[in-house]
């Protein structure tokens, strides 16, 4: 499932019609779709955040969110764990994993799920 958020308005994407045909969106579209089965059952959806300007991948994990956040240009790929709400400093996530872009996208899809696997994230 795709989702956009924009505006603090969450709505679903439906694919073909209003899907975003970028680059990014079709490279997070490539990830989720060489994701191992256990990542695709604890939900894994697509995001389009346009508030928080990335697109990335939402693990519906048992210790709460964690994005797979698709990197605009350069840089790593990050697997990011949000929080609930912004702590005191105003902060909505930690940077819990970096990824580098020298791997082909089912090598991205395989280290992401790995590591959360291996951490304890998925049940």
């Amino acid at each position: 499932m795709e989702i956009k958020i924009k505006d603090g308005k969450v709505s679903r994407v439906f694919g073909g019609i209003d899907a975003p045909m970028t680059p990014i969106a079709i490279q997070a579209r490539t990830i989720a779709n060489l994701l191992p089965l256990v990542c695709q059952r604890i939900g894994a959806d697509i995001v389009h955040n346009q508030d928080s300007l990335y697109t990335g991948i939402r693990f519906n994990t048992k210790v709460g969110p964690v994005v797979l956040e698709i990197p605009q240009a350069g840089g790593f790929y990050r697997l990011v764990h949000e929080y609930d709400e912004p702590d005191a400093t105003g902060k909505t996530g930690k940077v819990i994993h970096q990824i580098p872009q020298l791997y082909k996208p089912s090598g991205i899809a395989l280290n992401a799920s790995e590591y959360l696997r291996t951490r304890g994230f998925l049940g």
